[in-house]
């Protein structure tokens, strides 16, 4: 497969020096991170499968929340082996829960002494871009600006549709899904925000402050050309699978803009 762009650079290296780590345990923090939230969704599922085989549903509106735990807290089962299995599904969400928040805290105690630290804090002004995602994104791809174009980038990131040629006849097929898995599926979560009309939440101002007007003008263009897209295709009649896809290959796009315009930290 085609590589695009010329080799990586050392703005490229998410652990550099400045860090102390290099090669492969580069990406230990973002990737467990995200490890463990698969664990965690994974334990949740699983406890609550376990709960709907014995006709427990709650009826409260948001799983998860305080009235959910509490309720969790409530069930009794008259067998030991089920409070056992039951027990056992509650420990391991809240161990899996206490593990993510802990890499959380040093994921974020480490990014400021990274080079790519300034480029981190940019992606930010996306929508959809939290901090875990961009600091994912900026290790699973590094210094965007080794793409000489967005369409790399989208290539890159197994975004594009396929295409099975037969002399002049093109066909094209689902995504190629080729490259890094890892900074598309977090592009892809963040693709759903996309899904409410364009705004600036007070969670989003407050990463907005302090970043150049050049960033914040494109993110801000980001929002009204992808929130109007989304209804435009579900209106449409496309499947969701498809939308998301179209969304996160045009998120691509804007932070290849933005990767323009700030540079790693010498």
């Amino acid at each position: 497969m085609k590589r695009f762009g010329p080799p990586r650079t050392r703005g490229d290296r998410v652990a550099d020096a400045n860090i102390g780590v290099s090669g492969p345990a580069k990406k230990c923090e973002p990737v467990s991170s995200i490890i463990c939230v698969q664990i965690e969704r994974a334990a949740r599922a699983g406890g609550l499968s376990f709960l709907l085989r014995h006709g427990r549903i709650f009826s409260g509106r948001q799983l998860w929340s305080r009235a959910h735990l509490r309720w969790l807290a409530q069930q009794q089962f008259d067998h030991p082996a089920q409070q056992i299995v039951f027990q056992d599904a509650v420990d391991a969400i809240d161990d899996a829960a206490t593990r993510l928040r802990r890499l959380d805290e040093q994921v974020a105690a480490i990014v400021p002494n990274w080079s790519m630290a300034p480029v981190v804090e940019a992606y930010q002004a996306m929508r959809g871009v939290s901090f875990v995602v961009a600091v994912t994104f900026v290790a699973e791809i590094g210094d965007l600006r080794r793409f000489d174009n967005p369409r790399q980038l989208m290539a890159f990131l197994g975004l594009v549709p396929s295409e099975r040629s037969t002399g002049e006849r093109v066909r094209r097929a689902g995504l190629t899904l080729a490259g890094n898995k890892r900074a598309r599926r977090v592009l892809i979560e963040g693709a759903w925000s996309y899904r409410y009309p364009a705004r600036v939440s007070q969670p989003l101002q407050a990463r907005l402050e302090g970043l150049p007007k050049v960033v914040r003008a494109i993110a801000w263009k980001g929002q009204i050309r992808l929130c109007p897209r989304y209804r435009r295709l579900t209106t449409a009649g496309k499947k969701l699978p498809v939308v998301i896809a179209a969304i996160a290959r045009e998120m691509a796009a804007f932070l290849w803009a933005i990767a323009r315009h700030v540079a790693p930290a010498a």
